[in-house]
């Protein structure tokens, strides 16, 4: 967890540990002789075009399929473990010195060394590369040996080793067009991509980490969540994401399939437009948070499978969650109503429906598709701020207009879902959406001098309890203001048929398909 990642960071080393039993391949064991076993999986995403891990989210696609690592990363339950780096070493506030695992090649053959390291990290830092912003914190990067570099950092900056999991920081093959051919350190080679249709890889035979459990693997990319089911249940694949959630119960029914469903960091809320009247006002953006009622969408909208209500925007998973000692916010009708009308907003001709500065008031939900849970829970909560007087709409739009539209603050409520903690540090959502610069606070136009210095202090303490003091103090502010309101944390919803072992889900969403999946014959 990120709090013995921190403790190991006052300590000043963190050590390596593998299992050597975990190198031994166990599907070569069970599949005929002579016949290559491969390992079909229906994706929800997939690449956009460019193969470049370093462009946009690119890198977490190619995270998924095996074919990138990271110097550090998560395991399944979140702990902080050496990758491609053996260990690392704070050598000041501001200086890292991270060493690098040796004996490593990449799937071209090249050896992985400080060059390859410098390199790799560097084409995040390009003036060019839209998630530069996110690494600006860096100063330099430089060669200490051949196996290891040094991070410089502009000032104290205690996520720094965290941050070194996103997988738009992965380690590449320097000198290889990466637009068209991933060349990584993973457990898959890559062998051919068709945007929007597949990838297919073939293992590793020289992975530093044992023999990838299958010869190959397909990832088709399927947007819609019942084709890939169907593909499934027809035995087209072997694995597939994101299942209905409808479907889920049936399938646990059956034999011929394992399910597996784990909770993620992935919070599902509400951006509250604060530049507008009368979302200005705390008072109507708390009457909103008491308005929903968080289990009866879980129950509907989710099949009661797909998630649980949320307490903040850090799930219980996470040691930086204050959810151990806070409450779910419950509806409560009469909080609700005494907040509205503290508001200004009050029924004034008797037709059920709430005036606001005595004109018809309406509030507009916008989400997006993509995400199947999206739609049905914002009707949910559409028909929950109805019963209490409010009238309301709910308006799908493709992700990209929506984003438009959110720069543009031309939206009321908007529902959206992020990953909150893929790095698994605290600041990397509390940053952008809390902090007055971020990019996710000035569309909310949220700011409060006393959260950034909270936010600010975060960053720069390197003890872990005074480090989740502040975000606890962050956590409470932001659920007393309200300027996003948290409806639920998603479960992950994965199905197999029965011959596929070694699966393992990962609440980051960052690690899919890993050396230690097989197929049983």
């Amino acid at each position: 967890m990120v709090m013995l990642l921190v403790m190991a960071t006052v300590l000043g080393s963190l050590c390596i540990d593998q299992d050597s039993e975990e190198k031994t391949a166990s599907a070569n064991q069970t599949k005929p002789s002579g016949q290559e076993s491969t390992l079909r999986y229906a994706a929800t995403f997939g690449p956009e075009g460019t193969l470049d891990p370093a462009v946009k989210w690119t890198g977490w696609y190619l995270r998924e399929a095996g074919v990138y690592e990271t110097l550090f990363s998560y395991d399944e339950n979140m702990n902080l473990q050496p990758e491609l780096a053996t260990k690392y070493e704070q050598v000041s506030d501001t200086e890292w010195r991270i060493f690098i695992r040796e004996g490593v090649k990449f799937h071209d053959g090249t050896p992985l060394n400080a060059d390859a390291v410098i390199y790799s990290l560097n084409r995040v830092l390009d003036d060019n590369n839209t998630r530069k912003g996110e690494y600006d914190f860096i100063e330099s990067i430089s060669k200490y040996s051949d196996s290891a570099v040094t991070i410089k950092t502009n000032s104290t900056y205690a996520p720094t080793i965290a941050s070194l999991t996103d997988p738009v920081t992965s380690i590449v093959s320097p000198g290889t067009d990466l637009n068209i051919a991933p060349v990584g350190t993973g457990p898959f080679k890559f062998e051919s991509y068709t945007q929007d249709v597949s990838l297919s890889l073939k293992k590793n035979d020289n992975y530093w980490n044992g023999t990838a459990g299958v010869d190959r693997a397909i990832i088709y990319f399927v947007t819609d969540e019942m084709t890939r089911l169907f593909k499934l249940e027809s035995n087209e694949v072997d694995i597939a994401d994101g299942l209905p959630q409808s479907e889920i119960a049936g399938l646990h029914n059956n034999p011929e399939y394992k399910i597996y469903s784990t909770p993620t960091l992935r919070t599902y809320f509400l951006y509250v437009n604060m530049n507008k009247e009368p979302l200005n006002d705390v008072k109507f953006r708390q009457a909103l948070n008491y308005a929903i009622d968080r289990q009866q969408i879980v129950d509907t909208a989710l099949e009661g499978v797909g998630g649980t209500p949320a307490k903040s925007f850090f799930g219980s998973m996470m040691s930086w969650s204050i959810n151990d000692r806070i409450d779910m916010v419950s509806r409560d009708e009469q909080k609700v109503r005494s907040l509205l009308n503290e508001a200004g907003l009050e029924d004034i001709n008797g037709d059920g429906w709430l005036e606001y500065d005595r004109k018809p008031f309406e509030l507009n939900i916008k989400t997006y598709t993509g995400r199947p849970q999206l739609k049905p829970a914002a009707e949910v909560i559409e028909a929950q701020f109805e019963s209490v007087g409010i009238k309301t709409s709910v308006t799908i739009l493709d992700k990209g207009a929506l984003e438009t539209d959110l720069n543009n603050k031309d939206y009321d409520l908007s529902l959206y879902a992020w990953t909150v903690a893929p790095t698994g540090d605290p600041d990397y959502f509390v940053s952008k959406h809390f902090e007055s610069t971020g990019a996710e606070a000035q569309k909310l136009s949220y700011s409060n001098p006393e959260v950034d210095e909270w936010i600010e202090a975060g960053r720069l303490t390197m003890n872990q309890t005074e480090r989740k003091e502040y975000y606890d103090k962050v956590q409470e502010q932001v659920l007393d203001e309200c300027p996003e309101i948290f409806v639920f944390y998603q479960n992950s919803l994965v199905g197999t048929n029965k011959k596929v072992a070694g699966f393992k889900q990962y609440p980051n969403e960052i690690t899919f398909l890993t050396k230690d999946i097989s197929i049983e014959e």
